[in-house]
């Protein structure tokens, strides 16, 4: 054994056993360690005899290991074997029986899952297809009850009840298509050729018809004597306020509805109402330029003026008596409906009222214009100049008349004919409130520059 350690001792163990050593790295040492690096050519011959000696001690080494212990090694393998073996016996029913219980399980359990699962795709699939029929029926329907309603509103009769008809039938489908989640009613409507052409054709021309009809009831909304010949009766009034109330609420359903909607507008009702005034103002601002500078033609002007402002009067009282439609749409675009119909607008406005807003805003458009008639001089500037007193009186009673409305239209704004009766068939009703602001806003308007 001293003689096999002896011998085992040659060869340096650790640096092959080394975790760092590099077989190139290691050739390079035993080349440079064996010849001159300037030599040309190099002697390979006396390393390469070193790392051959090294292989020759080592399977000797090996050959004298395996001859003295090869009864150990035999013995340790018989053993192994057998207990190999005994293993394997062991292992083999048992393995047996797992591959019976899973050819079982397969059988019974996999195999019927996988046919369930078909069944259950083929289900969802159905049902699928069966919610889709379903909500394609209901659109369907509503747009055959939007075509009829649309012909109850432009029949020979007009029936402005048909306005709100067709507004909530619009907005039911609205809500249908606004459903776009999978599993909502509204989910893959748009991918059906059907769903499209009933929006292309039906739906969408229906809708710009009822907005357009709505939005022409508003510009004719008149309730004041002095804007036609003759007085109106109270059911003429009535007809008129009641065709206002069905476009003003129109409107306000009709309105665009996006998600979420906690600061909701009717934008569509707010910009007709906001039309309806600004053609009162520009029409005034312009037969009010113009009789300024023709002074006969001014008291019919102003009377015109006045009639528009007891208009504008009539539609105030007819707003803030107006509750706001139930919104089908309200609960999910989560907002708060206002009390009456003049407030949006009125917070839209920026104003406390109606013909405040009129007079004022009338006011600060006509300062320039009499400026520009006193600028040209002439004929027409000295005589406004010279009637400065009887123009100022003129527009102060243009200011209260026009805070004035008549009886009937009252009662159709209070809805009683209780109220034409209280006051004469003909006669005229104040408006609340004080006005003195307005007058005095206007006359200075155009007095102010008369000096």
């Amino acid at each position: 054994m001293a003689e096999l350690d002896d011998q085992s001792s040659y060869i340096d163990y650790e640096t092959f056993l080394a975790p760092e050593f590099n077989a190139a790295g290691f050739a390079n040492t035993l080349v440079l360690s064996t010849n001159d690096p300037n030599d040309a050519p190099l002697d390979l011959a006396t390393p390469l005899s070193r790392v051959l000696f090294d292989i020759q001690e080592i399977d000797s080494h090996i050959d004298v290991l395996t001859a003295r212990s090869a009864v150990p090694l035999l013995t340790h393998t018989k053993t192994q074997t057998e207990a190999s073996t005994r293993l394997l016996a062991d292992v083999g029913p048992q393995l047996s029986s797992l591959n019976d219980s899973y050819a079982q399980l397969e059988a019974k359990v996999i195999q019927k899952y996988e046919e369930a699962d078909d069944v259950r795709q083929v289900a969802l699939r159905l049902w699928e297809a069966t919610r889709l029929g379903r909500s394609i029926a209901r659109c369907l329907q509503l747009g055959r009850q939007l075509e009829l309603q649309n012909t109850e509103l432009l029949g020979d009769k007009e029936d402005h009840r048909a306005l709100v008809r067709c507004a909530h039938t619009i907005l039911s489908l609205r809500e249908v298509f606004q459903q776009k989640s999978p599993g909502a009613e509204g989910f893959g409507l748009d991918r059906v050729d059907a769903i499209q052409a009933l929006q292309n054709t039906v739906v969408g021309p229906v809708e710009k018809t009822v907005r357009e009809t709505a939005e022409r009831y508003v510009r004719e909304f008149s309730l004041s004597a002095a804007s036609s010949l003759r007085e109106l009766t109270f059911a003429q009034a009535e007809h008129a306020k009641a065709r206002t109330v069905s476009a003003l609420t129109t409107l306000y359903l009709v309105s665009p509805s996006p998600f979420p909607a906690p600061n909701w507008t009717p934008a569509t009702m707010l910009q007709a109402l906001e039309l309806y005034l600004r053609a009162a103002l520009q029409s005034s601002l312009a037969a009010l330029a113009r009789s300024l500078a023709a002074l006969p033609t001014l008291d019919r002007t102003l009377n015109e003026v006045s009639a528009r402002c007891q208009n504008i009067v009539a539609l105030q009282q007819v707003l803030s008596q107006t509750k706001p439609p139930s919104h089908p749409l309200q609960e999910l675009m989560a907002f708060h409906s206002p009390g009456t119909l003049l407030q949006p607008l009125l917070a839209k406005l920026e104003t406390g009222s109606l013909p405040g807003y009129f007079w004022r805003t009338l006011a600060g458009h006509l300062s320039p214009r009499v400026q520009d008639i006193i600028t040209r001089g002439g004929v027409s500037a000295r005589t406004l100049r010279s009637n400065r007193t009887n123009v100022g009186e003129s527009i102060r009673e243009c200011v209260i008349k026009g805070m004035q409305v008549s009886s009937t239209a009252i009662a159709a704004a209070d809805g009683t004919a209780a109220a034409a009766a209280s006051n004469g068939a003909g006669g005229i009703a104040a408006a609340s409130g004080s006005w003195d602001r307005e007058i005095a806003v206007m006359v200075a308007s155009v007095v102010n520059h008369l000096r």
